[in-house]
């Protein structure tokens, strides 16, 4: 029998989506969920997928206060006596639509700062998205990073250079601007969409994401696409093009890769 190499992370992304969002992290000594937009039954049905059991998981990293993202961590929390981490401001707008937590499993993770889950370093950094104070998360253990960049209406120069040369990324590539023009959704959704606290267009995704990967980046996985303004063919074959013609060494020094709203991504290790 193969030794399984215990010694860094192993990342699934179980869901992503406009309708739900949910990540798996773990290490030989903890295992995490980052958000949990989904229902208990459906984000144990994801951790199924990839032979993970959910009275393993130890605590819910927690973004922001949308419902794609907190719809299920109140549950998953009271039912597996699981941590929950958000900052001060996130909670204040999720608490009450949480249910009742014990104040022990209640943690508050500030903007801009790293602790310590267990064996893995993770840091909070700032995103742009009409939440109260939403946060997304890097990931380290021994050399190894991963980070996680869905939910903002653009990238700073900021968020570029705490996030630049990671191993891996979830990155989002939430709408094809062509199908959200001619889309049927109320130009004031339009509007919020493609405005400066919405969501990453596929074109804006890849611009971005061509000044942040460097020779240590592997995967990088798109996330958050729209159920009603993107398919997963035109999000892969725009950023793909758009990271061919800035020569970033996509398809050679490292791959793209698709992720889904209800199927969970292989386990992959870092």
């Amino acid at each position: 029998m193969l030794e399984v190499d215990q010694t860094g992370l192993r990342i699934s992304v179980l869901a992503s989506g406009s309708t739900g969002n949910i990540t798996y992290i773990e290490s030989d000594k903890v295992k995490l969920l980052v958000d949990c937009g989904f229902s208990g039954k459906k984000a144990v049905e994801l951790l199924q997928q990839i032979d993970r059991r959910p009275e393993d998981l130890n605590a819910i990293l927690v973004t922001h206060e949308h419902s794609d993202h907190i719809k299920g961590v109140g549950i998953m929390a009271r039912k597996y006596e699981l941590d929950v981490y958000a900052n001060q401001n996130t909670w204040n707008a999720m608490e009450s639509k949480l249910g009742k937590l014990k104040l022990d499993q209640k943690h508050h993770f500030d903007l801009d700062h790293t602790m310590t889950i267990g064996d893995i370093d993770v840091s909070s950094f700032g995103v742009s998205h009409d939440a109260v104070d939403p946060q997304f998360y890097t990931f380290q253990k021994n050399d190894k990073r991963f980070v996680m960049l869905t939910d903002t209406g653009y990238v700073s120069d900021k968020m570029r250079e705490y996030v630049k040369n990671a191993d891996a990324y979830l990155f989002e590539s939430n709408h094809d601007l062509s199908m959200l023009r001619m889309g049927r959704y109320p130009w004031s959704l339009k509007q919020r969409i493609i405005g400066d606290k919405g969501h990453l267009s596929n074109e804006d995704g890849a611009l971005a994401l061509a000044e942040i990967v460097g020779d240590r980046t592997k995967r990088v996985y798109l996330g958050h696409l729209s159920k009603e303004n993107n398919v997963k063919e035109i999000a892969y074959s725009t950023v793909e093009e758009i990271l061919m013609q800035k020569d970033t060494g996509v398809n050679h020094t490292y791959r793209l890769y698709d992720t889904d709203p209800i199927e969970a991504a292989p386990l992959f290790h870092l």
